[in-house]
């Protein structure tokens, strides 16, 4: 697996991209003399595959350990897809905590001392060097129950991650993060649905988790005065819009086909969106989101009169999703911007918002918006 951080918009992932279609892309990275460097999978203790000695060590950088009861077996097929997108992402953030915490720690241009938000930078690497281990275990735990299910792992990619400082990979791991806690509520859900109780209590200590991580992220956020507890309710999401948003950061061709497969049995991709304004006030106001007509099944919406009868809808916290008609569609080339308003003020729209274009104009929940989506998602952050 290669990695890059390169310069990009931060929310809204631009997912213009499949894994298994497009030309290979050469990952880029930034102060290639400046003592960075890509990396690619097996890491040097062998994750993702590492022997029980390499695990121990994990462990000791985790400071915490691996469950060491037996996985639950006769997992329902809906249960496998849930872990293999919990594997497809924590994997991902493997990557993206591995390659950050090299910068830091090789003091690379943008990530040096003086460029970490006034922090002590003992706190930052042994905070990175936790979470980088972290993610290495919450990955082993889930690519242990797929196998525990006869089921093929869930194995890295190549990535880019859109990033060039250390202040803004470090709003887009809050962004991400955000994304991962409105899943996991999705996938426990989905677990509880399909009687795989016996997942639910592990992935909700990694619910926690996470949540301790993002604490840690907004007030690493120098100038936004971000407080570490965002909501009262954190904004839930569904599978699909996850799954989009990682594959915004993936390099197209750089899977492993069978992995593929295995995922989009299951799950599949939304023409991605991104959220062209910024920044946003917690204000009412238009916003303006783009998209690529180059993207799989996307043509068809050079139309406006396709549009026309499509409606913007947004989940936000834990209330029913909010429906705006599309005010504007404009094509320049093979780019098409959308705006639609955003009613702040009358919703309290603070956190994260999940943006999509979606069929109809009446949507009971974020698995509503999910099933009727066609473009998304845009990734709206007030704080």
């Amino acid at each position: 697996m290669r990695s890059t951080f390169t310069s990009a918009a931060i929310l809204g992932v631009s997912c213009i991209s499949s894994l298994v279609a497009g030309a290979p892309l050469t990952a880029r990275w930034e102060a290639k003399s400046d003592n960075s460097s890509d990396f690619k999978f097996p890491l040097g203790n062998g994750f993702p595959s590492p022997n029980q000695a390499a695990k121990q060590d994990i462990e000791e950088q985790a400071r915490g350990t691996l469950p060491n009861g037996a996985a639950p077996t006769n997992v329902s097929p809906q249960g496998l897809a849930n872990l293999r997108l919990l594997a497809f992402g924590e994997i991902f953030e493997v990557a993206y905590f591995t390659q950050l915490l090299h910068n830091v720690t090789h003091n690379v241009t943008g990530f040096r001392e003086e460029d970490l938000n006034g922090y002590d930078r003992n706190l930052v690497i042994n905070e990175l060097t936790a979470t980088q281990a972290q993610e290495e275990l919450h990955a082993l735990d889930v690519n242990g129950a797929l196998e525990a299910n006869n089921q093929l792992p869930i194995v890295g990619c190549e990535y880019n991650f859109g990033v060039h400082n250390f202040s803004e990979a470090i709003a887009t791991a809050a962004t991400f993060t955000d994304v991962v806690l409105g899943t996991l509520q999705d996938v426990n859900q989905i677990f509880a649905q399909n009687n795989d109780d016996g997942l639910v209590r592990a992935i909700s200590s990694v619910i926690g988790q996470e949540g301790e991580q993002n604490g840690f992220y907004r007030i690493l956020q120098a100038g936004k005065n971000l407080i570490p507890n965002q909501l009262p309710f954190l904004t839930t999401a569904a599978r699909n819009f996850a799954f989009t948003a990682i594959l915004g950061f993936t390099l197209p061709n750089t899977c492993p086909q069978s992995n593929i497969t295995a995922i989009t049995n299951d799950l599949h991709a939304f023409i991605p969106m991104k959220l062209e304004t910024s920044p946003v006030p917690p204000q009412d106001q238009d916003l303006v989101f783009s998209f690529s007509l180059m993207a799989p099944d996307a043509e068809r919406y050079r139309q406006a009169e396709v549009i026309s009868g499509l409606s913007m809808v947004y989940i936000n916290q834990q209330n029913t999703p909010i429906v705006e008609p599309i005010k504007s569609h404009n094509v320049t080339g093979d780019n098409v911007l959308l705006t639609a308003h955003f009613p702040y003020s009358t919703n309290f729209l603070n956190g994260l918002t999940i943006a999509a274009v979606a069929m109809g104009n009446n949507f009971t929940s974020a698995d509503d918006v999910a099933a009727n989506a066609l473009i998304a998602p845009g990734l709206i952050e007030i704080n």
